[in-house]
């Protein structure tokens, strides 16, 4: 076979089309009376009369012309019934809009419409599928995220943030927590809303806007935190009933071991509700919410209530203005006693705001509930934050003794705070810093408070079970939405789902078994610090990826929410950043550690997975602007980079020639891989010119280069439009690079014609051109056939070649015969600059003459050095112009024996018709005029075969012939003698005659 440039295919009728199926021969080549216009036309026309059941276009005439509809464009696909699609292009172009009408196969079964001509929906096609539980944006968001927000920091540690910071700066930190989680709310509401949300929640959010490099690494850690936080959240319920006991006397072994018994046995029972399924855990998060919003009743009747004697003692006095004003200013305590203090401790009290988005998959409709839903809990959590500082701040003093007798009449000393105008003393502890009760003091000021405690205990009990409720079904879906898309390894076994719902037990059992890890541990104050982290850092990737998305101006970002900035949403990012390092620094080193490791594995592997990400699109940008940037800037001589466009037809058929231009452009310059499929702009020559496969072979092979197919009558005019159209702006091929015709002998003479016009045309075009060679040959397309599309390789199949193996101590000659530009030097010297060659001594082999065969050498020494090659060995051949021997000779005009006119014609005239007609036939005046030039090919073959018989390279210098006067088949003479039983490949080279190396600095 030919190594040159094959076309992908030609396109002829009755053929195999790249998909297997059959084309009808009616469609293309059957008939050459009539056009394929014509007869597709007929075609289309006789299927209308086959099937009555198309009906009138809504526009009053027959057309294949389809309207807008719902199937265009969904994705989903309903079992028994065949999705609609619009016709292509090509059926468009082929058939008349007077009487024709679409295809059959795309209206297997007719489109259904429902009241003002909306199409139903494929997914909700009666009976045919049993639809999962569904929530709503109250039931499936709101409550969620008010109960995740809602937790033991509410009810036990806002009174003491309060007596510490005072009122003022107490709303500050709940304004500015809220600002934070606010702003990340908007940007979760942008994502969420900006395309259809599957499952997997704070992950599918991520790693659809940044890609799953980031994604991915977020998607880990953050299910991995909410499996920790089922941990954090239960022992905080294990603790307060600990505590329970320990007041009223019983016990079961010790402290540390009855949390640990009471935490194993919780978390047990809400694995079971976890795996009854999503509606039994939504009615148990009914069940809390209703807790909580009684408990909070009870606390606002508690503070309305008169203050009892019991209560006063323990600093309670109802609302008092003086006590709302003494409050209200800071008072600090302890090491602790600061705003950031303050603030790192109420924090993770509002980072509950994803608890609604990790459902994403179970709700009806997650652009309107999250949005929504997410919004409102956070501001009616805020309220409830604000109202319960305040009005704590406003009945309850700072310090208080809790006895009874410690009233004015009874001690008699001078009296120190504020109680003494309610008529209490509590100096002694005040002083001695041992009041037990107050809010600066005691951590269940809210029960004391309140009408019933036992209500407010209840409120604990459900704010931190339905947290831990919420966790635990969380990190499950946003895990199983991760193994599912394959990124790390090992973890797919997780992805797995069961029942309607496709409930990821896996992660369930995975989740339970980590809490239990945990809460053995039964040490809160070490871990918590790293979950809030890492919630923080889902915050501030979150907020990043929506000002990423819109600062990339990519037509695709289109939210439907409109209520959101993307400078807030990079200052939430920042935000978020800085206080996971005021929280905890050593903690938030951690989970950047964590994420970058995660993210460096995910780049290295490069999953084949394409989300269209916001990164995606900054990357079109930066390459867009560095593009128009070029034009500024002037080409100069030091900048040179051998641009290669390598006409390789498909690349899969030919990794040879794809992987030795590779080796020297690869992290240097550009490589485009140009195919040319030869036939009518057809759909099947298009989809085979246009495949992705092509792009996909090369990215599995590794191969940094672009692919550009085309479809043209022949295969020059093909290449003059590649040569002509390929590129952009500077980054542009500037070198044409092609196999070696190696069938010249056996094709048609017009292919012969039409592979030297290639040459010429690059020539014409200022490109340089580089034809390459190798004995076996280069193309794997063997079974290709003139009516057949060859059966392209798939991305799996990479044949290994000779160059992607180390060359050892060989050599690379160069037979730099004529001066080029210096293009035949530079070549291999970018070879050398890789692994693979940099063990290979160059030869330089130069003409010369036999008594200066020294000077000679000197003087090209002297220019290599000027060039910095570090080419050092330099071989002057005085015996180049020597006679051929005769049996070379005879072999080369055995080439020629069937391309001679004289030898046949004698006649003048008859000869010059002859070549009119046929220009590859070569006359005795053409002969004799290129004589000389045709002994120095014959001869030169000579010494290669002396010289470089075991060489990894020959470089050979491309000899020109002249347009009009030197035949293509004697050309082709000319290149098959120069190579001819060369063992080593053989790259012939010639500039296009400018300057690509200098030795000035400037």
């Amino acid at each position: 076979m030919a190594d040159v440039p094959q076309p992908a295919t030609m396109v002829n009728g009755g053929q195999l089309s790249p998909r297997g199926r059959f084309q009808d021969r009616s469609f293309v080549g059957e008939d050459d009376s009539k056009s394929n216009y014509e007869k597709s036309g007929s075609r289309v026309n006789s299927l209308v009369s086959e099937n009555p059941s198309f009906s009138m276009s809504p526009f009053g005439y027959n057309t294949l012309d389809a309207v807008p509809s719902h199937e265009h464009y969904a994705n989903t696909e309903v079992p028994g019934r065949v999705r609609k699609q619009r016709p292509s292009l090509f059926q468009l172009t082929i058939g008349t809009e007077e009487d024709s009408c679409p295809p059959p196969v795309y209206n297997d079964v007719k489109s259904e419409q429902v009241d003002g001509g909306k199409e139903e929906e494929g997914e909700q096609a009666a009976g045919l599928i049993v639809e999962p539980t569904r929530f709503g944006w109250v039931k499936g968001v709101m409550i969620r995220c008010m109960l995740n927000i809602w937790g033991v920091i509410l009810y036990l540690r806002l009174p003491w943030i309060t007596s510490q910071a005072g009122i003022g700066l107490t709303w500050i930190i709940i304004l500015l927590s809220s600002c934070i989680t606010g702003i990340t709310g908007l940007s979760t509401s942008a994502i969420a809303t900006n395309g259809k949300v599957k499952g997997g929640g704070t992950y599918f959010l991520i790693s659809r806007s940044l890609g799953p490099e980031l994604g991915g690494s977020i998607g880990l850690i953050f299910a991995f935190a909410n499996a920790v936080a089922v941990a954090m959240h239960t022992v905080g319920f294990a603790e307060t009933v600990q505590v329970l006991m320990q007041e009223n006397g019983s016990s079961m072994v010790d402290r540390l071991n009855d949390i640990r018994i009471i935490g194993v046995i919780t978390v047990t029972f809400l694995l079971a509700i976890s795996l009854a399924g999503m509606e039994w855990e939504a009615k148990a998060q009914v069940l809390f919410f209703l807790v909580i919003m009684i408990s909070f009743v009870n606390y606002i009747v508690g503070t309305i209530i008169p203050a009892t004697v019991e209560k006063q003692a323990k600093g309670f006095f109802s609302y008092r203005a003086d006590i709302f004003a003494e409050n209200f200013v800071p008072h600090w305590r302890g090491a602790e006693g600061s705003f950031f203090g303050m603030f790192s401790i109420f924090f993770p009290s509002a980072t509950g705001i994803l608890a609604g988005a990790n459902i994403s998959g179970d709700l009806k409709d997650p652009a309107v509930a999250i949005p929504r839903g997410t919004m409102l809990a956070i501001f009616w959590t805020t309220i409830s934050y604000l109202i319960i500082s305040a009005t704590i701040g406003s009945c309850v003093i700072r310090d208080a003794s809790g006895s009874i007798n410690d009233t004015l009449q009874t001690t008699g000393k001078d009296c120190v705070g504020l109680g003494c105008n309610y008529g209490w003393d509590f100096s002694e502890c005040t002083n001695n810093g041992t009041c037990p009760y107050g809010i600066s003091n005691y951590y269940q000021s809210m029960s004391m408070v309140s009408g019933f405690a036992p209500l407010i205990t209840a409120g604990i009990f459900g704010a931190t079970l339905s947290s831990a409720l919420a966790c635990l079904v969380s990190a499950p879906k946003v895990f199983q939405c991760l193994c599912k898309d394959n990124l790390y390894p090992l973890i797919g076994v997780f992805g797995k789902g069961y029942g309607k719902n496709d409930e990821p037990i896996r992660g369930y059992i995975l989740t339970y078994v980590i809490a239990v890890c945990f809460i053995l541990i039964a040490e809160l104050n070490t871990i918590a610090p790293i979950i809030s982290n890492f919630f923080l850092c889902s915050y501030a990737l979150i907020n990043f990826s929506c000002f990423h998305a819109s600062i990339t101006n990519s037509p695709g970002w289109r939210p439907s929410f409109r209520f959101y900035s993307k400078w807030a949403s990079l200052v939430g990012a920042i935000v978020s950043v800085v206080i996971m390092f005021l929280l905890t620094w050593w903690a938030a080193l951690i989970a950047l550690g964590i994420v970058i490791f995660l993210l460096g594995y995910v780049l290295y592997k490069k999953p084949s997975v394409n989300w269209g990400s916001s990164v995606q699109a900054g990357s079109y940008n930066m390459a867009l602007s560095y593009s128009i940037g070029l034009n500024h800037v002037e080409d100069h001589i030091k900048n040179y980079r051998p641009q290669c466009l390598v006409l390789t037809g498909p690349p899969s058929c030919r990794p040879v020639l794809v992987d030795f231009v590779a080796t020297f452009t690869k992290n240097l310059s550009l490589m485009m891989c140009g195919n040319v499929v030869i036939g009518p702009p057809t759909v099947d020559a298009q989809e085979v010119a246009f495949s992705s496969s092509h792009v996909t072979w090369l990215n599995q092979r590794k191969v940094r280069s672009f692919y550009h197919g085309i479809v043209a009558e022949d295969l020059r005019s093909g290449a003059r439009m590649l040569l002509q159209a390929a590129g952009l702006g500077r980054i542009k091929p500037n070198v044409l690079l092609m196999g070696f015709k190696k069938n010249w002998q056996s094709d048609r003479p017009c292919n012969i014609e039409n592979y030297i016009g290639i040459i010429h045309d690059a020539f014409d075009l200022r490109y340089g051109v580089c034809l390459f060679r190798k004995k076996e040959g280069l193309d794997l397309s063997r079974s290709m056939q003139a009516d057949r599309i060859p059966d392209m390789l798939g991305p799996e199949e990479q044949p290994s070649t000779a160059f992607q193996t180390k060359q050892g101590k060989k050599t690379i000659d160069i037979y730099w015969l004529f001066d080029d530009g210096g293009l035949t030097l530079l070549i291999p010297y970018l070879l050398t600059r890789r692994k693979r060659w940099q063990t290979c001594k160059v030869r330089v082999f130069v003409g010369g003459e036999i008594n200066k065969v020294d000077e000679q050498r000197k003087a090209f020494m002297a220019l290599l050095n000027k060039f910095r090659l570090g080419f050092h060995d330099v071989q002057v051949l005085p015996d180049i112009n020597e006679a051929p021997r005769p049996e070379h000779l005879k072999r080369f005009e055995d080439l020629l024996g069937p391309y001679r006119l004289n030898g046949v014609f004698k006649d003048e005239n008859v000869v010059n018709s002859m070549k009119r007609e046929s220009p590859w036939m070569i006359t005795d005046e053409e002969l004799e005029r290129n004589k000389a030039k045709s002994l120095r090919q014959v001869r030169l073959n000579e010494i290669v075969l002396d010289y470089s018989r075991d060489a990894a390279l020959v470089v050979l210098t491309m000899p020109v012939g002249q347009r009009g006067k030197c035949p293509s088949t004697l050309y082709m003479a000319w290149l098959e003698t120069l190579s001819q039983d060369l063992r080593p490949p053989v790259l012939f080279v010639r500039g296009n005659q400018e300057n690509v190396l200098t030795f000035y600095c400037q």
